[in-house]
């Protein structure tokens, strides 16, 4: 009976989340969704809009700026006094000579044809004249027997007075054999009558252009949609090659397109529009544009399929999903929901704490099931971090005191040998004071390089110390190497690591000058460079190439220890880890070199007073 009743009550819970989640989760997740796909539907749309808006004005710029190429164009013809006075001369009868006519070609006709070539925009400009005797100039000038061969001149059956001037639209350039010319595409043009005050109408000027270059928008468009113009006479204009496609189905009927209700209405009442349409169940966004500069109206459909299709597959899509993810809630609620959370929460607190960096939480009320093991887990985590983190800071502190140490222990014995040596020639031959002078120097170089009560030192202190150090290396050869120094007062107070310059200094003597045996010098300089201080080391020795400088550069800024030996890099890196422990990553040496000529080492640090231990004040 006890059985039973758990049974029932376990079961009357299940009803009761089973509820809850229908309530709280599915009709919410149901109405958000259809909200949802019904605003990115009418973003969708509205996207659409504004880009028909903006390609149909975007369209109509172009095709004024291309009636104004051929306004602009057949006034420049119609005002050329030489081809005036040749269609006057052609329409009174009056005889032309051959030179006169090689001087109206040379000095017009081929100006003409000049500036015609000159505009990208146009097809040809051609001027028509009424006499069969006439000689033609092509590609400028012909007979009207010949313009008949054009559709809308045939149309004509009066003399050239009966033509109807004005736009003509959709045509082919029949003008020459099949062959002379190109029929793949249609051309349009503007038809104007020549006259003169004497003699009336003397000739009928055509001046063309390809139909895909007055209406881009119909001949190119771009992937899902197309077009058409209609001028006064409702005649309709459009690309042939798109709407004969039985392959595109956006494209099919586009009789209907025109003859819908709608549509019909909308672009005989002249006025500019876009909207939105359902023709032959599928949706478009319609743009309509009068143009009255050439009488008609711009038509074009933006395609809307595709991209409402996808939303609607989405839609279905997610629908399924959130289905499918509450059935799944519906089994599995009311075995997790107790047992599971409430540690999970804890857990997921603790891990925010630690993110904030308190690495001393603990994890506590771990249970034997899967959270539990996982909270344990964690705590262990937790103490092997802080074991790890403790032990690294000990190896870096660790690493530094060593490598200082060795710096501050480190004594070039080869040095010390060679100045003692120095120091015994000199007493065989008995200069004293030479010799006073080089014992007095080693004693201070001594002093300096034992003495390390501090790590850093200003500037004025090593320079010295370079000084004692050449005075004793001058004595080693037999050329002498001459040292410049040129370092403002506030550079020389500015503190530097000890020992930082002068491994530079002895680098530059064995590796750059030693080898050149002849007297050169070496010219150190500092300047402030913003907040920065910069000293300069240069050396007239026998310079690098490229390549060996690279070479360098990687010994240097290696980060694992160089091997041991005195090769050049050994105390440059030495330089350039200790600049960096002290300043940062932003600063060390820079190297530039020249083979045959100089070497520079640039050291950068920051500005600095009072530098202790690894910081500064």
């Amino acid at each position: 009976m006890v059985n039973m009743k758990a049974k029932f009550k376990k079961l009357k819970l299940n009803i009761k989340f089973t509820i809850v989640i229908i309530l709280f989760v599915l009709m919410p997740m149901l109405a958000f969704s259809l909200f949802l796909f019904a605003n990115i539907e009418r973003n969708a749309v509205d996207r659409r809009l504004d880009a028909m808006a903006y390609r149909m004005e975007k369209s109509y710029d172009q095709i004024i700026k291309n009636i104004d190429a051929i306004n602009m164009s057949s006034q420049f013809f119609l005002s050329d006094a030489g081809l005036r006075n040749h269609l006057r001369a052609v329409k009174n009868g009056s005889p032309i000579m051959p030179l006169e006519l090689m001087d109206f070609y040379n000095e017009n006709i081929i100006f003409l044809e000049r500036m015609l070539n000159n505009n990208p925009y146009l097809y040809q400009i051609r001027v028509y004249a009424d006499s069969p005797d006439m000689q033609e100039m092509m590609p400028i000038l012909y007979r009207t027997e010949r313009m008949r061969r054009l559709a809308w001149a045939a149309e004509t059956a009066g003399g050239m007075e009966d033509m109807e001037p004005g736009w003509k639209f959709d045509y082919y350039d029949t003008l020459f054999d099949v062959n002379a010319v190109n029929r793949t595409k249609k051309i349009m043009s503007l038809v104007m009558p020549v006259t003169d005050v004497k003699e009336g109408q003397i000739g009928i000027l055509e001046v063309a252009m390809y139909m895909e270059t007055m209406f881009p928008v119909i001949y190119d468009p771009e992937q899902g949609t197309f077009g058409f113009f209609v001028d006064q006479s409702g005649t309709v204009y459009y690309d042939d090659s798109v709407h004969n496609d039985n392959s595109s189905r956006e494209f099919k009927g586009l009789d209907f397109y025109v003859s819908d209700p709608d549509i019909n209405a909308a672009w005989q009442d002249g006025k500019e529009t876009v909207f939105y349409a359902t023709l032959q169940s599928q949706p478009f966004v319609v743009g309509i544009k009068p143009v009255d500069e050439i009488d008609g109206v711009l038509v074009c459909f933006d395609s809307l399929e595709a991209e409402l299709g996808g939303v609607g597959r989405l839609r279905l899509m997610f629908m399924a999903i959130a289905m499918v993810i509450v059935v799944i809630l519906i089994y599995i609620i009311n075995l997790i929901v107790k047992s599971l959370l409430h540690q999970f929460y804890d857990i997921l607190h603790s891990i925010r704490e630690v993110q904030k960096g308190d690495l001393d939480v603990v994890i506590t009320g771990g249970g034997p099931d899967e959270m539990g093991e996982l909270g344990t887990q964690i705590n262990t985590m937790l103490r092997r971090i802080k074991q790890l983190m403790a032990d690294n800071v000990n190896r870096e502190i660790l690493a530094r005191h060593s490598e200082i140490r060795a710096l501050q222990n480190q004594i070039n014995a080869h040095f010390i040998y060679n100045v003692l040596e120095s120091i015994k020639m000199m007493a065989e031959i008995d200069e004293k004071y030479v010799i006073s002078d080089a014992i007095t120097a080693l004693g201070k170089l001594l002093r300096y390089s034992m003495r390390w009560n501090d790590d850093y030192v200003s500037v004025a202190e090593e320079l010295d110390y370079i000084k004692n150090y050449m005075q004793l290396i001058n004595l080693r050869f037999d050329y002498e190497i001459d040292l410049a120094v040129t370092m403002p007062e506030d550079i020389r107070s500015q503190r530097v690591p000890k020992m930082s310059l002068q491994p530079i200094i002895e680098n530059a003597i064995y590796h750059g000058i030693e080898q050149l045996a002849e007297d050169t010098s070496i010219y150190i300089k500092g300047l402030r460079d913003g907040d920065d201080c910069v000293i300069e080391i240069t050396d007239m020795g026998k310079g690098m190439s490229e390549e060996e400088v690279n070479q360098l550069y990687s010994k240097i800024n290696v980060t694992v220890e160089t091997s041991g030996g005195t090769g050049n890099g050994i105390g440059l890196k030495n330089v350039q880890d200790r600049i960096k422990i002290g300043y940062g990553e932003e600063y060390g040496l820079r190297i530039s070199s020249q083979l045959g000529l100089y070497t520079k080492i640039i050291i950068r640090i920051p500005v600095t007073v009072g530098v202790r231990g690894e910081g500064y004040e």
